[in-house]
């Protein structure tokens, strides 16, 4: 007894003849006939009642259709679980990560044990000068930083988030509606993540681009603590508008033309193995 013959049964009866089950089959009636036959000398009984104008079964065949459902059912399952697990995604995948780039990571690798359970993610912070050369030496397969930090040979960037930053300080302490322009901010942004962080070196950036210097008297590691410093008008910070936005109390001035961007990009070797292209997948 093999699959193909529970398949013939189970089409004849549900189509009600040989002919019909031929067609359902793509084969023709004689095949469908010999393979029930074939069928039946092996049960040692009868499955159909044939006749001139009708095709019925027997006792033995009423029997024996749900048993040939199930196992035509099992069968299937048993396809598809071998084909799950031949695509199914694994690995362990490194991922280096410029302090304060990535603010919610949950959000992706929430997603991705979903739909890759097998995959294992390892997150690694560090500085910028570390990840360059992690990634370089392939001690991490993707990094997270702000764009341009980890360029390397063979090596490409998708973007992971982009946008505008302004300006943070106190209530009152300038019109929102201004923009400011980066010499201006020099005096005021002294509020500033420490060196390597990611939002540091997007504003540090700034400055240099436009041959501006300032000096940073507070440094800290966290938003909180430099809307806190702003708040008590110790100095502005600037912050990308999402993270400024988390403080409502404070005020937001854009930059004129030409200022700083939150550009956070994913860095990784042009050829990603499957279980990092399913990370970058839900990193971008």
């Amino acid at each position: 007894m093999d699959l193909r013959q529970l398949e013939t049964v189970v089409a004849v009866a549900e189509e009600g003849g040989f002919t019909a089950a031929a067609r359902r089959l793509h084969t023709v009636q004689s095949t469908v006939s010999t393979v029930v036959r074939a069928l039946e000398r092996d049960l040692g009984a009868e499955l159909f009642e044939r006749t001139t104008h009708r095709v019925a079964l027997t006792p033995a065949g009423k029997a024996f259709l749900p048993a040939a459902r199930v196992a035509l059912e099992a069968a299937s399952q048993a396809r598809a679980t071998v084909d799950r697990a031949r695509w199914q995604v694994t690995g362990e995948v490194r991922i280096g990560v410029m302090p304060g780039a990535w603010p919610e990571p949950h959000r992706a690798l929430s997603a991705l044990r979903r739909d890759h359970p097998g995959v294992r993610v390892l997150v690694r912070t560090a500085p910028p000068h570390q990840l360059r050369e992690a990634v370089v030496t392939s001690t991490v397969d993707i990094v997270v930083a702000v764009a341009g930090c980890a360029p390397g040979d063979g090596l490409v960037s998708r973007p992971v988030r982009r946008e505008e930053m302004v300006l943070v300080t106190a209530a009152g302490a300038g019109s929102a509606d201004r923009p400011v322009s980066a010499a201006e901010a020099a005096g005021t942004a002294v509020v500033d993540f420490a060196p390597g962080w990611a939002i540091r070196e997007a504003t540090d950036r700034t400055f240099q681009s436009a041959r501006v210097r300032r000096t940073v008297v507070h440094e800290v590691t966290d938003a909180p603590s430099a809307a806190d410093l702003v708040r008590h008008d110790l100095g502005g910070c600037v912050l990308p508008v999402s993270v400024a936005a988390q403080f409502p109390d404070l005020t937001g001035r854009r930059f004129t033309r030409g200022g700083p961007t939150w550009n956070i990009t994913a860095t990784h070797a042009s050829d990603p193995r499957p279980a990092v292209a399913a990370v970058l997948r839900h990193l971008t």
